[in-house]
């Protein structure tokens, strides 16, 4: 009961913050135009058009076309979809990762925690789009997948899902080691309970908080590393279409037609603006002590 009042509050102060609500609801617009990318955009995102090569923004093509005559436009909604899905999933994967290390180290104490934390330090040196670029090819190079396409997002999955399970482990880490100590957790060990019990009973509810706090601010960073590989032209590869694909393309042309640069590059923007407020706000509904 105490719990459910917590959240109620969260939700109360929540809903004061105007900022955090738009920035949901223009999170929930993306993942709507992702869902439904296919009744969404005007035109299939590969079909091309040899007559209307680099045609300007008109009525037809509202973001004009490519090199090679596709619509922009419906280029950018599809691309909203590998985009929001390799960041979003990849952060979700990163949050289970992170959750299962940092629970079993702070948990454990110790020589354990202190061997765990050497390992995630060591790990921490690696800047992270060498590791992202590393892993990536490492699981492509050992994966047998004969569809090179999801090779390469399998590969960009997993490798933003390990890239960003870090942060999200050294945080719970540090939850599980002050929450271990409380009154009520050593009441649940004087009456017999196991360790698995006071976890998912005890001690997860009560940084659930935290946790997804964090994973909102993984997103963007997920999406802004996909879409950083796609731009070097190691992600996916055209006429598949990313935010980071989009970029690349553009930034070929740039003197001539800056358009096909700035779209993707708005929508990036505005995604990682909206999922930071969002992580800001939640932060604040949850934790009001934060901000004081």
């Amino acid at each position: 009961m105490i719990q459910k009042t917590l959240w109620y509050e969260s939700w109360e102060r929540l809903k004061e913050n105007k900022t955090a609500l738009i920035c949901g609801a223009f999170i929930l617009l993306n993942l709507f135009v992702a869902g439904f990318a296919e009744w969404l955009a005007p035109y299939p995102f590969d079909e091309q058009n040899t007559d209307l090569l680099f045609a300007p923004p008109s009525f037809e093509h509202w973001l004009g076309t490519d090199d090679s005559g596709r619509d922009v436009f419906s280029r950018l909604i599809y691309g909203t979809r590998i985009s929001l899905v390799l960041g979003i999933l990849s952060s979700f994967l990163s949050l289970i990762l992170g959750v299962l290390y940092g629970s079993l180290s702070g948990w454990l104490g110790g020589r354990t925690d202190a061997v765990m934390m050497r390992i995630l330090d060591i790990l921490y040196s690696i800047p992270i789009l060498i590791l992202i670029i590393l892993v990536k090819l490492i699981f492509e190079s050992i994966v047998d997948v004969k569809d090179p396409e999801l090779r390469a997002f399998i590969g960009l999955l997993v490798a933003l899902s390990i890239a960003g399970w870090m942060n999200l482990g050294r945080v719970v880490r540090g939850q599980v080691l002050q929450l271990k100590t409380t009154l009520y957790v050593e009441s649940a060990r004087a009456l017999g309970a196991g360790h698995f019990e006071i976890l998912s009973k005890h001690i997860f509810p009560n940084m659930m908080g935290p946790i997804i706090v964090l994973l909102t601010m993984q997103m963007p960073i997920n999406i802004l590393s996909e879409s950083f590989i796609s731009f070097l032209g190691l992600g996916l590869q055209p006429p598949y279409s990313s935010w980071g694909i989009l970029a690349n393309e553009g930034w070929r042309t740039l003197s001539l037609y800056p358009h096909l640069m700035i779209a993707p590059g708005v929508a990036l923007f505005l995604a990682c603006l909206a999922f930071n407020l969002l992580g800001d706000g939640l932060r604040d509904a949850l934790d009001p002590s934060s901000h004081q």
